[in-house]
């Protein structure tokens, strides 16, 4: 059996159960010299599994955060300029709708949070990349300015990463941007409190869980979709499903 068919069935039965938020990083061909390889997804299994999903509503964020069962949620991280020729068609094709969070301060530039630990250079959306996915149906998110561990940093710092990628894309784009992911899923309660202050409606973290009725909008939890061949989105199952064990990375784990 394909690994996509067990992703979409596994995925089906948690839309059943809630709003499975997923997310993705890098709808790409592996480059040989990969280090996270299993952030990248080979755009023909995105594509079938997009093909699968198209049964289910696409929610927006705020929708999946509210914990209702029904439909999917679609994310992507970091903003790869990849994902508009390996990720968007098969979107439209599928009349899906996604967020990409961006990271606003590198866009048109590269992924250098993960160049300096040796990872391959993938090129980020520009600004008339990010018009072309806005005017395609599509949705952003801010993903803070620069990518850093926002827990790490002094609070006026944090702070700017956080409202001030808002306001930039924002202002660039001219479309609210009422939707956060952190970097890393770093977070903690002062992060919490300063994305609360932005006015962001959600926030998206790492966690592998289904978000739930009265859960915390601030830390909306997601499954990263991955590929590896016999070894189908188990962990997902396992946790929610009683089903066989499986793939997601820990907590926290993930870029």
């Amino acid at each position: 059996m394909p690994p996509f068919l067990s992703k979409a069935r596994e995925i089906a039965r948690l839309a059943a159960a809630g709003c499975p938020v997923l997310m993705w990083h890098k709808v790409a061909p592996i480059p040989w010299r990969a280090r996270a390889r299993a952030l990248y997804v080979p755009p023909g299994m995105f594509r079938r599994l997009t093909r699968s999903l198209a049964s289910l509503p696409a929610r927006t964020p705020p929708e999946a955060a509210s914990g209702q069962p029904g439909g999917v949620c679609l994310t992507f991280d970091d903003g790869f300029a990849h994902l508009l020729g390996h990720a968007l068609p098969a979107l439209v094709a599928h009349k899906l709708t996604a967020i990409v969070f961006l990271v606003a301060g590198r866009l048109g530039g590269h992924n250098d949070w993960e160049t300096r630990e040796g990872e391959v250079r993938e090129e980020l959306l520009d600004a008339a990349q990010v018009r072309e996915w806005l005017a395609a149906g599509q949705r952003i998110g801010a993903h803070s300015l620069t990518h850093p561990r926002l827990t790490r940093l002094a609070e006026a710092d944090a702070r700017e990463e956080v409202v001030g990628s808002r306001r930039r894309l924002e202002d660039a784009f001219g479309v609210p941007v009422t939707d956060f992911a952190y970097p890393y899923g770093d977070h903690d309660a002062r992060v919490r409190a300063l994305v609360a202050e932005a006015g962001y409606h959600t926030a998206a973290t790492v966690e592998p869980a289904l978000p739930t009725p009265g859960g915390d909008h601030l830390a909306m939890p997601r499954f990263l979709v991955r590929w590896r061949r016999g070894n189908p989105l188990k962990a997902l199952a396992a946790r929610w499903l009683g089903r066989r064990p499986g793939v997601f990375p820990a907590a926290g784990t993930n870029p």
